[in-house]
């Protein structure tokens, strides 16, 4: 079983910048990508970017260039860094880690982009 564990959230106000953690512990094999999704009142839950062992990101068109993804292999945490925030990125932010046959998610994050 793997545990994950999200912080970082909150209010920012719209152009400020937010870094949201999440540090995963229990049965972890190497190899594995995470990733963070969000998802706004009435919505579906949407991919923001991923990682993959090896460093590889991928991010959704409506935050590239101003969200950026890292790990830290050795503390099994991943970061989002999002800056230039706008009012269409408040959504609860979700943690993933995927591993062969199985997935594993976080309990969430509140973001609010608000004046």
């Amino acid at each position: 079983q793997v545990q994950l564990v999200e912080s970082g959230g909150g209010l920012v106000q719209p152009g400020g910048s937010l870094r949201l953690s999440c540090a995963a512990s229990g049965s972890i094999f190497s190899g594995y990508t995470m990733g963070w999704y969000h998802q706004a009142p009435g919505k579906q839950r949407e991919l923001v970017a991923t990682i993959t062992s090896g460093g590889r990101t991928n991010y959704a068109d409506s935050v590239k260039g101003r969200f950026t993804i890292s790990r830290d292999n050795a503390k099994n945490t991943v970061y989002l860094q999002m800056n230039s925030l706008k009012p269409d990125d408040t959504a609860v932010y979700y943690c993933k880690l995927d591993q062969t046959l199985v997935s594993y998610w976080g309990q969430g994050t509140q973001v609010t982009v608000s004046s």
